[in-house]
């Protein structure tokens, strides 16, 4: 292990790259007792705006997959690879590119993350999301109970342009979101864009926030605070920006004052909340100049807004979008981890947050706001409201926004009187029960959901008043997910932010008519028709909500549709999930014959956000390739459906699928499904499965053509003669079909601890066979699923050597994994070993070897000792980590 004497000479060398730094092993400075207390030096605080918009199908629940995120499924998954998991684990290198600190960055960055990117991270990568909650915890352990985190309104909602009730909504589903995940109060919220007026203000007052972070350009004046019984200051105009961000400052609510009652206007005893504004012009630079190239670059920068007035401290704060630091600027994460652990120490800066810098140096000055702001906005919040410029581009107009907006406040308007009459006859409070309803979005289980409504209920409930109850604060739910301000930022509305808020607003239209029978989507629909697009095929904002809206709607038939079409390739359990559904299986029955399968099923659908079901039959027939005809009906009587099913199958026997096509439609109403109507990710499934076998055929055929061509290829080569494109093309299909087959019987053999040595070292000559054979075809292997296979049969069984491998398989264990890292180069599939990288340096460094050693033989032990340590340090130099040179 690398000494601190033995780096120390090179911390002060400038780094053009993040990825050259040679660092020691200690840790950012910690704060004594005594400067725990007391503001005194430099502190830095860097904040990032962590926030994807919701991206879910309001039907499923869940994303669908977005071409545009390819190789990934979708945009909050790629970014998550580029940005949130890189930042959890930020890799810190020697001068050789080796490993030698692996950094959770966000236990320095003060940091917010939407509610809605944290719930799907939660679901996507859990351990990502255990470490952004022990982040939070460690650093509020270093900073005297303060932690990095700070909440979010909810949705990203801009506040100022929603009415009270939700503001006060979206910024309490913001704190107890907060709280159910890192079981404090948050101190700060994060405003969506920055945006800010007194009224927001005093709502975050009132529900006890004591500070926001805001754009220097918000300000408008600013003074010191007079003391008790001194004449108050003359202002300061800051309003071009010119406020000092280096220190916070009290915003004091205005208050009007009752006739004779003048002295309230002179005490301190308004309600405030307490501001910082972050310095804006090397925020800036971190976004759009080479500031984050290095942490060298970074120091140097942030240096300069030291003052030299001899204050006794100082505070410099940045802050950007929390997905530059790795997905706007790849690599920039290294550059943060450097600069927390050994730069900002070295030059005796504190790495602090708001909450705990507010703590030590409460606000000495005053400000006022400017009236109605936001940090990407010149023209206040017109940008989510009007044709104001901002969001521009290529010469597109934005005279769609103010429509929009009009259309979804009439349809808010219609939809807050719905569900106040509807929600009076269930529930006590309807408003108070939406505040709450949080505990719900983020628990759905039944029992809690059970005691949510007892909490809330005017009676007793039977369960179709219970579904309505719960579709009425569905309605409202997404009622606040249809103003997500990303519905308005860009130039246009048919794009997909702008799709995804009407998809809410059709969401909301239509529980609103399950519930109260009310039909709004007419009217919303000719408003909509004043939003002019800039693109003539929607021609406005009707034509998107029809052409891109009403199409993407599903309905429960369709859910049973998709199981029921699902089933003839999958083997479904009689209780299955699709997507936010339960389908509970009463019945099914499949029989075969020739190129025809039928399925005829009964089971009860439920959805589990609202808790409504169906009891439907379903009958699908497969009439081969692509052909399917599914018919969905409500469930009428066990007598109707089993002689449904005793004729239909009856008809199948006669072979004729068109007599069986008419029998079904003469039992169903007529309307029927096909593969068209799957949702997507099981409609490519079953479509990859249709072709398998054509593709099986074809494979045959180029590994036939490439093993009679071997010989003439060898011989092009040999001449340096370009060769033939379809013979070269036929060798990477064929070669790449043999590397995917063997990873997949390596993965497994790796998997399953009965399997010999013998067995894996045969899988891995046979993929070193393929990797030479690839080199001297000169054939570039595409096969992606191969490459994740290898990373994770590597993975799995670094993990089982570190955990479970018995003296005796160790050697063999190594071997394998040594063999199976060098021949992932040598295939040139673009192998990452960043999560064996991260599990090895974890075990190197924090478990240390002595007690995996103690498993060895003590007979033995001394001999086999420093082979194995050998052998192990061999391993980490392979995966990339620098080689220890002492041991704990």
């Amino acid at each position: 292990m690398t000494s601190i004497s033995e780096t120390t000479s090179t911390l002060n060398i400038p780094m053009s790259e993040p990825t050259t730094t040679v660092v020691p092993e200690a840790p950012t400075e910690e704060l004594t007792p005594e400067r725990a207390k007391t503001a005194y030096g430099i502190y830095v605080t860097i904040h990032g705006h962590f926030y994807q918009p919701p991206r879910e199908n309001p039907y499923l629940d869940a994303i669908e997959r977005q071409p545009s995120a390819a190789p990934f499924h979708d945009w909050n998954e790629r970014i998550h690879h580029e940005c949130y998991r890189p930042n959890a684990f930020a890799r810190i290198l020697n001068d050789r590119g080796e490993v030698v600190g692996i950094v959770n960055n966000y236990e320095y960055l003060s940091f917010n993350i939407g509610p809605t990117l944290m719930t799907w991270l939660e679901r996507y990568d859990s351990e990502v999301y255990q470490a952004i909650l022990d982040a939070d915890r460690k650093s509020a352990e270093r900073l005297d109970g303060h932690g990095n985190a700070i909440a979010q309104v909810y949705n990203h909602i801009i506040l100022p342009l929603a009415n009270e009730r939700d503001k006060y909504t979206q910024i309490r589903w913001g704190k107890q979101d907060f709280r159910s995940r890192f079981g404090r109060d948050p101190e700060g919220m994060w405003l969506a864009e920055t945006a800010v007026d007194y009224a927001t203000l005093e709502a975050l007052v009132a529900e006890g926030i004591q500070f926001i972070v805001l754009a220097p350009s918000q300000a408008q004046r600013c003074r010191p605070i007079a003391a008790e019984g001194e004449p108050e200051t003359d202002w300061h105009e800051v309003g071009g920006g010119q406020i000092d961000p280096t220190r916070p400052y009290r915003c004091y609510l205005p208050r009007e004052t009752e006739a004779g009652d003048s002295a309230v206007q002179t005490l301190r005893d308004r309600p405030y909340i307490d501001i910082f504004f972050y310095d804006g012009p090397i925020s800036r630079d971190m976004g759009f100049n080479d500031v984050l190239s290095s942490s060298h670059h970074l120091c140097g920068r942030l240096g300069l807004a030291v003052h030299g007035d001899r204050r006794p401290s100082q505070l410099i704060s940045v802050a950007t979008d929390g997905e530059t630091f790795g997905h706007h600027k790849s690599g920039t994460e290294k550059c943060l981890a450097y600069a927390f652990t050994c730069e900002f120490p070295e030059r005796g800066w504190t790495v602090t947050n708001f909450a705990h810098y507010l703590s030590l140096n409460p606000p000495t000055w005053e400000v006022e706001l400017k009236p109605v702001t936001a940090w990407s906005c010149s023209h206040g919040v017109d940008r989510w409201q009007d044709d104001c410029g901002c969001g521009g581009g290529g010469g597109w107009h934005q005279k769609w926004r103010r429509p929009l907006r009009d259309a979804l406040d009439w349809l808010r308007d219609e939809l807050s009187e719905i569900y106040e009459r509807e929600g009076c006859r269930l529930l006590r409070d309807p408003w108070l029960a939406r505040d709450e309803y949080i505990e719900v979005i983020r628990d759905r289980e039944s029992e809690n959901v059970e005691n949510f409504l007892a909490r809330h209920q005017t009676h007793y409930l039977n369960p179709a008043q219970q579904i309505d109850a719960l579709r009425l604060l569905e309605m409202e739910r997404h009622t606040l997910l249809m103003y997500t301000s990303c519905g308005w930022f860009f130039e246009e509305i048919s794009r997909p932010e702008g799709v995804q808020i009407l998809r809410y607003a059709a969401r909301a239209i239509e529980l609103a008519a399950e519930v109260a029978g009310v039909q709004l989507e007419r009217e919303f629909v000719r408003r909509l028709e004043k939003a002019p697009s800039n693109v003539d095929t929607f021609k406005d904002g009707a034509g998107v909500y029809e052409q891109l809206v009403v199409t993407a709607q599903i309905s429960l038939e369709q859910v049973a549709a998709h199981y029921a079409i699902s089933s003839l390739f999958a083997s479904y359990k009689n209780q299955e999930q699709v997507y936010c559904y339960s389908i509970h299986r009463r019945d099914y029955e499949l029989q075969r014959l020739g190129s025809l399968s039928l399925a005829v099923g009964q089971i009860q659908l439920v959805s589990q956000i609202t808790q409504e079901n169906l009891d439907l039959v379903f009958a699908v027939l497969h009439l081969g390739s692509w052909d399917f005809h599914c018919c969905i009906q409500p469930f009428v009587g066990r007598r109707s459906y089993v002689q449904m099913k005793e004729r239909l199958f009856g008809t199948l026997q006669e072979a004729s699928a068109a007599h069986a096509i008419l029998v079904m439609n003469e039992y169903f109403d007529g309307k029927s499904f096909s593969l068209r109507d799957l949702f997507a990710e099981e409609r490519h499934r079953i479509v990859k499965l249709l072709t398998q076998e054509n593709l099986l055929r074809l494979d045959q055929l180029y590994n036939q053509v490439y093993r009679d061509n071997y010989g003439v290829m060898m011989a092009f080569h040999r001449d340096e003669l370009t060769v033939p494109r379809e013979l070269q093309v036929a060798a990477e299909i064929a070669l790449s079909n043999r590397c995917l087959t063997v990873v997949r019987d390596l993965e497994q053999a790796m998997g399953d601890r009965l399997t010999s040595d013998g067995q894996i070292a045969s899988l891995l000559n046979e993929l070193h066979a393929i990797a030479t054979e690839a080199k001297h075809m000169r054939c570039h292997l595409e096969v992606p699923e191969a490459k994740i296979g290898l990373e994770r049969a590597i993975e799995r069984c670094l993990r089982y050597l570190i955990h479970d491998a018995q003296p005796e398989k160790i050697e063999a264990e190594l071997l394998n994994l040594q063999r199976a890292i060098a021949i992932g180069g040598q295939l040139n599939i673009g192998l990452s070993l960043a999560r064996a990288q991260e599990l090895f340096f974890s075990w190197m460094h924090e478990e240390g070897l002595a007690p995996y050693f103690d498993r060895l033989d003590p007979t033995t032990a001394a001999a086999q000792s420093r082979d194995l340590l050998r052998s192990l340090l061999d391993l980490g130099q392979m995966l990339g980590v620098e080689r220890v040179r002492e041991l704990n």
